[in-house]
């Protein structure tokens, strides 16, 4: 019934004069010839589109029948399979371009998620004989092709270690292969255009760079590009973006120019917008991980460019990819930053780059990695890539970035690590023949004095701001005991009084309030114990306990005598500390 449908409708549309069809007629016969598909009578409708009595109809209406013919050739049936294959080739022979193409990336538009792959391998080759039909103006159809394709890959999980990429269970990596196929004749005619001086081209490789930096971004952004040194197997990702960057360089977007472009472009210029949709920050950061840390196409990459202004021109990626969450860009942000420092000699960075915003909010990003990452492995290769960079900068802006970390950071823990470099900082300054202006003398004060302070004064959480306090203990025993008072090289003598006002004194009177509270929370929590043995022996929760005005989880009271009795030790630990420090201050030695 279906098949005497369908030539019932051929019929009619034969009889048309100068092809003259009507929206019905296109909607009947794509009806008509998906049900003869579908029942399995692609045999018959192959005939029919063969007839060279159809050939207009095929022309015209053919296209129409790419959604059944695209699914049996994705699910491979058997049975219909060579003559679903023989239609699509034929159709595509036949049919308009432009009717193809549109119908071809309403194919992969609608791909199933579980058939992303088949589907784009399948249609790829097909979408490239179309787009090569099109001519000199195809370039806006290459890049809505690109387009369209890029939105599907990028559906697709991202295999991250090298098992899963050999394995490639989600086609990633050949659509990845495929990509590249697609675009090769599309280089060419631009590399051949450029190489004869044309201009004619242009429109195209912008379509070219823009497919460039989406697949910068996704996928090879998220991807582990990483070279097994004990491997000799290229890792398909790492050769795909290998690929990528021959590609940017054969349409002669030259490297230098692609990382530095924020330096050269600023917002004021007319069309900053559509440069910043053509060069993606994120796509440049990639390109910039890619050059200098897996030293990809840096054989493109001159030489000539020092380390300091490398580093400048990378620290806005750096900053961009430590803003983020994603595990793969802030590995890629402490690798790009490691990799860009490493090249530095130690105090070498002067003073004045502190002056660009970056240098400031690129260590601010990494304290946040520090302390909120839940990877721990991030958390520790942070912490490592901060020192490095404090290692880079030269004495001057070393004070000032203490300083500035002092007044901005609002985690103790970070806050003692900085206490601590600037503790070895004058260790280095008091040795013979070390000595700088910045941290010995007038200049330091200032620094000592953000160093040797309670935030809050005797209301300060001892026990939440316990590793600043300890390192600021340390730092003023280490300076009444290395720097005598005859020589007070740092001023630290002099200073003194200011010191116990401003943070000896409120610790000790915090210290005395803090234990006295805890003391009082350890008595009662014995005598509930005490009170409720029953309880306690069931395991159950039997009391609360309140500290600094919140309430401590329920816990059985073992739990609970453990935490306050923890307390009390660290409060111990602080006033043997402390109490060492009043003794040098007592017995001062002699002048």
């Amino acid at each position: 019934m279906t098949l005497s449908h369908l030539k019932d409708i051929v019929r009619r549309c034969q009889a048309v004069q100068d092809d003259n069809f009507k929206p019905e007629d296109y909607e009947l016969f794509q009806i008509a010839g998906r049900e003869v598909v579908e029942q399995g009578g692609s045999a018959q409708l192959l005939e029919v589109i063969k007839d060279e009595k159809n050939k207009n109809i095929v022309r015209a209406m053919g296209w129409s029948l790419l959604g059944p013919l695209v699914k049996v050739l994705i699910e491979k049936e058997e049975e219909s399979l060579p003559h679903c294959l023989a239609i699509f080739t034929h159709i595509l022979e036949v049919c308009s371009p432009k009717e193809l193409l549109v119908g071809l990336l309403e194919q992969v538009e609608d791909a199933h998620p579980d058939s992303i792959t088949d589907t784009v391998i399948l249609l790829l080759q097909p979408l490239q004989k179309v787009l090569l039909k099109l001519g000199s103006k195809k370039a806006s159809s290459v890049g809505m092709a690109l387009a369209t394709v890029l939105s599907q890959v990028a559906r697709l999980p991202v295999p991250y270690t090298a098992a899963q990429e050999d394995e490639d269970a989600f086609g990633l990596c050949r659509c990845c292969a495929a990509l590249l196929a697609f675009v090769e004749p599309f280089v060419q005619e631009v590399r051949l255009s450029l190489g004869k001086g044309g201009l004619q081209d242009d429109e195209l490789r912008t379509e070219l760079l823009k497919f460039c930096m989406k697949c910068l971004k996704e996928p090879l952004m998220e991807a582990n590009l990483k070279e097994d040194p004990d491997s000799s197997q290229k890792f398909p990702l790492r050769r795909f973006a290998s690929e990528i960057l021959l590609i940017l360089s054969s349409i002669r977007e030259a490297l230098p120019s692609l990382l530095f472009h924020h330096l050269l472009k600023r917002k004021e210029e007319p069309g900053f917008l559509e440069e910043d949709v053509r060069y993606p920050r994120e796509s440049l950061a990639c390109l910039a991980y890619l050059l200098f840390v897996e030293h990809i196409g840096s054989e493109s990459f001159p030489a000539v460019f020092s380390p300091v202004f490398v580093l400048q021109c990378n620290m806005e990626y750096i900053d961009l990819l430590l803003s983020r969450k994603e595990e793969s860009r802030l590995q890629k942000g402490l690798d790009l930053y490691e990799k860009s420092l490493v090249r530095l000699e130690d105090n070498s960075l002067p003073v004045m780059l502190l002056e660009l915003k970056t240098f400031l909010s690129v260590p601010q990003n990494l304290v946040n990695v520090m302390t909120l990452c839940p990877i721990q492995n991030l958390r520790t290769r942070a912490l490592s890539v901060f020192q490095l960079s404090i290692d880079k900068f030269d004495m001057e802006a070393k004070y000032k970035f203490f300083r500035c970390m002092l007044k901005t950071s609002s985690h103790a823990g970070v806050e003692g690590y900085v206490i601590k470099n600037i503790r070895n900082q004058i260790d280095f300054a008091l040795k013979p023949g070390n000595g700088n202006p910045w941290f010995l003398g007038i200049h330091l004060l200032p620094l000592l004095r953000l160093a040797l302070s309670l935030p809050q004064g005797p209301e300060t959480d001892l026990l939440q701001g316990l590793d600043r306090i300890m390192e600021s203990l340390n730092l003023l025993r280490y300076l009444l005991l290395r720097d005598k008072e005859s020589e007070n090289e740092t001023g630290i003598w002099t200073e003194l009084y200011r010191i116990e006002d401003s943070f000896m004194k409120p610790l000790r009177l915090g210290l005395n309030m803090s234990r006295a509270h805890y003391e009082a929370e350890l008595k009662s929590v014995r005598e509930s114990r005490k009170l409720r043995a029953r309880e306690a022996k069931a395991g159950g929760p039997v009391c609360t306990v309140t500290v600094g005005g919140e309430k401590l989880p329920n816990m059985t009271p073992e739990m609970q005598l453990q935490v306050l009795q923890s307390a009390l030790n660290t409060f111990d630990m602080i006033e043997i500390v402390l109490a060492r420090i009043e003794e040098i201050t007592e017995v001062k030695p002699n002048v």
